[in-house]
């Protein structure tokens, strides 16, 4: 009785190795494909403008920069960013170059997004009606207590 009980088993075990080993001959080509798309996606971003983060009121580091790809800007943090945990903080374009510790003024600034993660890579969009050149840095912002935890000035 055992034994017919392996038999299924054995079936979909034998099935599922033709299968996969089938999927990866067909996939073969395909492969060759999307690495041949992501290269001519690499060639069409471009870098803007870079900065490395300098510490406000809280430990900061790695660089920001913004880059264009297919028409859309994006702020984007390299491996090496790392802060502080906090609550409510968000990534910021300052008008200014420097951004105050405490005392954000709302006109000066636009919120791209809630951040994420406090190292390592990541990337926020930035909204298509923004002019890039009206802002001359990013920053770390705590919203609920107005603190700039640090930020980048932007250079081309």
């Amino acid at each position: 009785m055992m034994k017919l009980k392996l038999i299924p088993l054995m079936a979909i075990a034998l099935l599922s190795i033709v299968s996969c080993s089938r999927e990866v001959s067909s996939n073969s080509p395909q492969t060759d494909t999307s690495s041949t798309t992501s290269v001519r996606t690499k060639s069409q971003t471009s870098t803007a403008k870079i900065g490395r983060f300098v510490p406000a009121n809280y430990s900061i580091e790695g660089n920001a920069r913004i880059v264009s790809e297919n028409g859309r800007s994006f702020v984007e943090f390299d491996q090496d960013f790392k802060t502080d945990n906090g609550p409510d903080l968000f990534v910021i374009l300052y008008r200014n170059s420097s951004v105050p510790n405490s005392g954000v003024r709302e006109k000066d600034y636009v919120r791209l997004a809630a951040l994420r993660k406090t190292t390592g890579s990541q990337r926020y969009a930035i909204p298509e009606d923004i002019a890039l050149a009206d802002f001359k840095s990013v920053a770390i912002w705590c919203r609920q207590f107005n603190s700039t935890f640090g930020y980048a000035t932007l250079s081309s």
